[in-house]
């Protein structure tokens, strides 16, 4: 519910308050409200430490894939001081594949049939 509106401020703060319970912290939603918070807080090596040890759920993926490349452009662009172009974004993607933690292996096509 934290994070659906947002408050993810106060979803940090439930988490660093819960117990000290192995198969708690291992929870599919508990590891997905920790990469939230992290990605948030630009804490980007975390961010991916959690996307890469775990594997989430299908319908889980969309989300996580979005904060993996996002991450990765923000760091980009932080590097090269100037927002990434569509190329710049595709060079960051290439670069930085999605771990098969949270992608099914279904390549993306960009590319136009030509009829």
């Amino acid at each position: 519910v934290l994070q659906q509106a947002g408050n993810i401020e106060r979803l940090g703060r439930f988490l660093w308050s819960l117990p000290a319970c192995e198969r708690l912290h291992a929870h599919e939603s508990v590891l997905k409200a920790k990469a939230m918070v992290a990605f948030h807080r630009g804490n980007f090596k975390e961010l991916y430490r959690l996307l890469e040890s775990h594997n989430f759920s299908a319908h889980n993926h969309a989300k996580l894939q979005n904060l993996w490349l996002k991450a990765h452009y923000m760091e980009a662009e932080r590097l090269r001081g100037r927002p990434l172009g569509a190329v710049g974004k595709y060079r960051v993607r290439r670069k930085f594949p999605l771990p098969r933690t949270i992608w099914d292996g279904e390549e993306t096509s960009y590319c136009f049939k030509v009829s």
